[in-house]
């Protein structure tokens, strides 16, 4: 069963909060069809928040045909997200190894994040993003030798404001408790 974990001081919504850790545990098959989730109230004994919200973030799943509310039964998980690799799949040991070697280099927690964010909005792009440039990076910035700032390192972002802060999501390991060792798009 999903442990729901709310971050009071990240400025998204807890029900939304609650709809995002239910998404990632479905992709990372925490979650099953024919699972249930908890109880408003169990929810609400260890979050401490409002049984509206936990009923609110199940409507929202219902809604998108996640999930089912059985009267007198619960809510149990309808279908699965995506197919996300087994714990043991090179995928996954490949980015285990990258995020070592991002800690290594310096990198803390949100960089890790921003930098992550920022490629996979390169490789998957959003289909409701507006067409147009975007704003250029000093990557993409012409070299001038007499100006040393003009260079930039291939391996990390030259200038951090190109990149979109990320967005607490699934894709975010920050945001999500299944990425902290615990379980949400």
């Amino acid at each position: 069963m999903v442990e729901y974990r709310i971050d009071r001081h990240s400025g998204v919504a807890t029900y939304v909060q609650i709809v995002q850790q239910t998404k990632q545990a479905l992709r990372l098959g925490l979650l099953r069809p024919g699972d249930r989730l908890p109880t408003a109230r169990e929810v609400v004994e260890a979050t401490a928040i409002n049984p509206n919200t936990v009923l609110k973030a199940y409507r929202e799943l219902e809604r998108e045909g996640l999930v089912e509310a059985r009267r007198g039964l619960g809510t149990f998980v309808r279908r699965s997200l995506g197919a996300t690799p087994a714990d043991d799949s090179p995928l996954r040991a490949g980015l285990g190894a990258w995020a070592a070697e991002a800690r290594e280099a310096g990198l803390d927690r949100e960089d890790v994040a921003a930098l992550f964010a920022a490629v996979l909005d390169e490789v998957f792009p959003a289909p409701d993003s507006p067409p147009g440039p975007q704003s250029p990076s000093r990557r993409d910035a012409p070299h001038n030798p007499s100006d040393p700032s003009s260079t930039s390192s291939p391996s990390t972002p030259s200038n951090p404001s190109s990149l979109s802060s990320p967005s607490p999501s699934p894709s975010n390991p920050s945001s999500n408790p299944a990425l902290q060792g615990g379980d949400p798009s």
